[in-house]
């Protein structure tokens, strides 16, 4: 594996294991050559636009998480009767309202990318160490991915999660919210480092999970965020959008708009 300071060209070798084996089937990845003794190079330009996509609708937060390319939000009746109709699946199956999770209490909910993501399972970990205090404070965690309830299970198994998990095989809640998603927020600099820096922590992509169709179809390309909402199910006091892959947002932050 090798960096360039020079262009921020990170190159990965076959034994690093950042990329799926040659056989697997994705719109971006088929391009690349099918030749398991060759080096696979990913080359991020720092001067490209990024963008993103854009949503009529927006709600009402007291706190925006400062990332950049962040603006004013303005609530609307839309966006309020949006987020009372979105859906999620719990472990079981069952559907619940997405403000379901914040209605009567106090919660930290994340947005996965997709649930084989290796910055998601380290975004997970970042979280729950802050468990103890949430807990102290009767604040609730939870973290929805975009995809179907049996890889919502799978990742619960793997990570052992602290928190609840959630499966929006409709991506609807991501929609409501106005997450980005787009190939300009995946391969960026930084994302690219910060995978590096996941595997050197010990954290892997699930590739597995990571082709299965309901990924597969949408690209791979979703991103997510972190919000910290209720009790009230209008009642939004943070919102940390994800302006690219492995965007996380400062703990002490979250651990303030929840706990303080």
């Amino acid at each position: 594996m090798a960096i360039s300071p020079h262009n921020t060209a990170i190159q990965f070798n076959k034994n690093a294991h950042l990329l799926p084996p040659n056989n697997t089937h994705h719109p971006f990845l088929n391009s690349l050559p099918n030749n398991r003794n060759r080096n696979l190079t990913f080359s991020f330009s720092t001067n490209k636009t990024q963008k993103f996509s854009q949503h009529p609708n927006r709600i009402t937060v007291s706190a925006i998480s400062n990332s950049p390319g962040l603006g004013s939000l303005v609530a609307t009746e839309d966006t309020k009767n949006l987020l009372e109709r979105v859906q999620v699946f719990d472990l079981n199956g069952n559907a619940i309202l997405l403000s379901d999770l914040w209605k009567d209490r106090k919660a930290v909910v994340a947005f996965a990318r997709h649930f084989g993501c290796v910055l998601c399972r380290r975004r997970a970990d970042y979280l729950a160490a802050k468990k103890d205090i949430l807990d102290a404070s009767g604040v609730s965690l939870a973290l929805i991915g975009p995809g179907s309830v049996d890889q919502a299970k799978a990742f619960y198994e793997q990570t052992n999660f602290k928190g609840e998990v959630y499966a929006d095989p409709s991506y609807s809640s991501y929609e409501a919210l106005s997450f980005v998603s787009g190939v300009s927020t995946t391969f960026t600099p930084k994302a690219g480092l910060k995978i590096i820096q996941a595997y050197m922590e010990g954290y892997r992509q699930d590739w597995g999970l990571s082709f299965e169709k309901d990924t597969r179809t949408r690209g791979g390309w979703q991103q997510g965020g972190i919000i910290v909402a209720g009790p009230g199910i209008n009642n939004i006091s943070y919102i940390h959008r994800d302006k690219e892959a492995g965007d996380d947002p400062e703990i002490e932050d979250i651990v303030k708009a929840c706990c303080s």
